[in-house]
């Protein structure tokens, strides 16, 4: 089957997306993603708002290093005019690859504004905003969105070709509407009827935990790239994993525990040298320390004392514990469920 054009290059014919994510895909998440194998990367959304009026805190996430490229900014809001000087500035000072323009955020403070899946509610208003930023930027305009508002205004396919219609470039899916938010199961069917019926390339989004169900989606849609969000979370290698079996190349293991801490160290270090406040760099990290440690023995007790960190020195600290702890373990061939592991020493797991 031959695949639809990328509007800018990508190494593979199928392309492996890192989702925009707020507090996740920040530039250290992107660049150990993009080392892990992700092709393409996607700042988490950004107000139209706060980047016309060059609020500084905003501006400061826009920021991305050379190693990142691919990579897109997206943008979100409800007033063309807004999102067109937001597209105008991103590409005047950054030079994206690509604007993404959120559709599909369900958050109720962004809902609330007409934002993100707001927008779903009134498709004229959508199609106004990507022909105002297409406009706006020489750069290839791409949309994220969601199978419509509620069940009663879900139509997929009919927002496809409007949002395809209004200029849009690249259009990825999360198979979901608004009202579901991140409950029950991402609709694959849908996926599969918008790659179909539309003339540019269509990422696949939702339910992606694993590999494997990046390759399922794969398999079962085939969309033209896949995009992976909350998969990621804790565990960047999804994306040579994911890679290796569309390729039908040996599969890499997953991470062992040291390697695990490894990557996950590596992952300070870059936050570290990116961030200016060292103390509110920790504390926000804490999260990405509980999906690296998520399904060890006794995972609940290290996360605890991950989650207490306020220096990333400390964090390697409790890593190094925590593996003696591991090699005694692992000596005395107990499993996580046996009760004799909690008797055993994990003073700073």
């Amino acid at each position: 089957m031959s695949r639809k054009t990328f509007p800018f290059a990508v190494p593979h014919s199928v392309p492996l997306y890192l989702a925009p994510m707020a507090g996740v895909s920040e530039s250290p998440f992107r660049r150990l993603c993009h080392a892990h194998g992700a092709d393409v990367v996607v700042t988490e959304f950004l107000s139209a708002e706060g980047i016309r009026r060059e609020n500084e805190a905003t501006i400061s996430k826009l920021r991305f290093a050379p190693e990142e490229r691919p990579i897109g900014v997206q943008i979100f809001g409800s007033e063309p005019s807004a999102m067109a000087d937001a597209a105008a500035l991103v590409t005047d000072m950054f030079s994206p690859d690509f604007v993404d323009i959120n559709f599909g955020c369900p958050v109720k403070k962004v809902v609330r504004r007409n934002g993100g899946s707001g927008c779903l509610k009134d498709l004229d208003l959508v199609e106004e905003i990507i022909r105002a930023v297409s406009k706006a930027t020489p750069l290839p305009v791409t949309v994220k969105t969601r199978s419509g508002w509620n069940e009663e205004m879900r139509d997929p396919v009919g927002i496809a070709l409007r949002m395809q219609d209004a200029g849009a470039k690249v259009f990825a899916l999360h198979a979901r509407t608004r009202t579901q938010m991140y409950s029950g199961s991402a609709n694959w069917d849908e996926i599969a009827r918008v790659a179909e019926a539309l003339d540019i390339p269509v990422l696949g989004n939702g339910d992606i935990k694993t590999a494997l169900d990046a390759k399922r989606m794969l398999d079962h849609t085939k969309a033209d790239g896949i995009m992976i969000g909350r998969g990621s979370y804790g565990q960047p290698w999804v994306f040579k994993q994911t890679r290796a079996l569309i390729d039908g190349t040996p599969v890499p293991e997953t991470p062992g525990v040291q390697e695990r801490f490894a990557i996950a160290l590596d992952h300070a270090r870059m936050v570290q040298g990116y961030e200016v406040d060292a103390i509110g760099a920790a504390l926000e990290f804490r999260k990405h320390l509980g999906w690296y440690v998520k399904g060890l023995p006794n995972s609940a007790e290290l996360r605890a004392k991950l989650h207490q960190v306020r220096d990333f020195a400390e964090v390697e600290t409790i890593f190094t514990n925590y593996l003696e702890f591991y090699e005694e373990y692992k000596a005395r061939g107990l499993a996580a469920s046996d009760p004799d592991v909690s008797s055993l020493t994990c003073e700073a797991a």
